[in-house]
């Protein structure tokens, strides 16, 4: 039995073609990572091959590991210590026995009326909880504004995690809390207590040009930095970079809003990346997906495979865990790098080889500055112990 003074953290990933078999290679696992005891949380990510047994499996994790919550999704591929696995059939599990925390499993959903809309399932007694672990089906659960809406009533909570990635549509996604199968919606655990948590939210971008300040906006549309066209702008940072920046540039062109305004300089982790979606010709306005507001500073980013290794790198060094969740996008991996397992290999390289499982996720959720946020192409780590 290990000591119980201490959190105990455990994870395992099979790639066995009969779920069956997988779930029972990973509750061995586990069981023995655990020594003994009880997790108190179980995160599960199923590849879409599984997607059918996605009740079975939570089942049998149940039953086997008795765990006091347990959460999962579909995801169009996962990781593990060390691996990511993309295109086959794999189940990844992590697991926690906390020394001092309390964990509460939440099941949320959305009722829309013509006045506004109405979060179901949040906790009356949530108010202690400082991280929450959340898991979202993209097409049913409008995350965005919920949580801008936590921001708000739960001004101090983290919230990381990420979207289910299985399905091109909705209902076809499942997401586990405890005993449930849901295909709409989102689930999470609360985690209250002091066993240390931290978020690493790694946008994979670099900055280019200078800041500027923004002069003029119309909606969505970035009219004036500076006082001249937005597209001026940009033209002239193209033309002070070689042919291969220029390509780069146009690749991955994104814009990063500061976060803290406060800042004298900024750089990696000081931005809110955002896509850049097209220009207006008529007076050069770029079209931004995010609102923009006037006096805002902004700078344009790139992001490509360097950018974002090198981003990844920086954003966890310092940092020290003894298990980690990830939710990386499903634009990133091989996709991304050409070659597998680069995130969680970073993650290897820096932190060594600590439990971890995660999943590729149709958008990853994670703190930046003070409010959690919905990413794209990013990489998202809660870091435990």
């Amino acid at each position: 039995m290990s000591d119980e003074t201490e959190s105990v953290f455990a994870a395992a990933i099979s790639e066995h073609p009969v779920a069956a078999q997988a779930v029972g290679e990973l509750s061995g696992a586990v069981l023995e990572q655990l020594g003994g005891r009880r997790p108190d949380v179980l995160v599960a990510f199923i590849s879409p091959h599984f997607g059918g047994a996605a009740e079975d499996i939570g089942g049998v994790l149940r039953a086997v590991l008795e765990p006091r919550a347990l959460l999962g999704s579909t995801n169009h591929a996962v990781c593990g210590t060390g691996r990511e696995v993309e295109g086959t059939a794999a189940i990844s599990v992590w697991a926690a026995s906390f020394a001092s925390t309390t964990v509460r499993t939440v099941r949320l959903d959305v009722d829309e009326f013509s006045d506004g809309s109405t979060l179901l399932g949040w906790p009356g007694d949530g108010a202690d909880a400082h991280t929450l672990v959340l898991l979202t089906d993209p097409f049913t659960f409008p995350v965005d504004g919920v949580l801008h809406a936590l921001g708000v009533s739960h001004p101090g909570l983290r919230i990381i995690g990420g979207m289910a990635s299985a399905a091109n549509g909705p209902g076809v996604n499942r997401l586990l809390v405890d005993h449930e199968v849901a295909a709409r919606g989102a689930v999470g655990v609360l985690l209250s207590g002091d066993d240390p948590v931290t978020a690493v939210v790694s946008q994979g971008c670099r900055p280019v040009g200078q800041p500027f300040t923004v002069t003029a906006v119309d909606g969505h549309y970035l009219c004036e930095l500076g006082g001249r066209p937005a597209l001026e702008r940009l033209e002239d940072i193209a033309a002070a970079m070689t042919e291969d920046e220029r390509d780069q540039l146009q690749q991955g062109l994104h814009l990063g809003l500061v976060v803290d305004e406060h800042l004298v300089e900024f750089g990696r982790g000081d931005f809110l990346i955002r896509n850049i979606m097209g220009a207006r010709s008529e007076d050069g306005a770029l079209a931004v997906g995010a609102p923009i507001e006037l006096g805002h500073t902004v700078q344009f980013q790139v992001r490509d495979a360097v950018a974002a290794d090198a981003d990844l790198r920086q954003m966890l060094v310092g940092h020290s865990a003894r298990g980690a969740l990830m939710f990386t996008c499903t634009g990133r991996g091989e996709h991304l790098f050409g070659v597998p397992n680069h995130d969680v290999g970073v993650l290897a390289d820096l932190l060594g080889p600590i439990p971890l499982a995660g999943g590729f996720c149709a958008g990853e959720i994670g703190p930046v500055g003070t409010a959690n946020h919905v990413h794209t192409f990013t990489a998202s780590v809660a870091l435990f112990g």
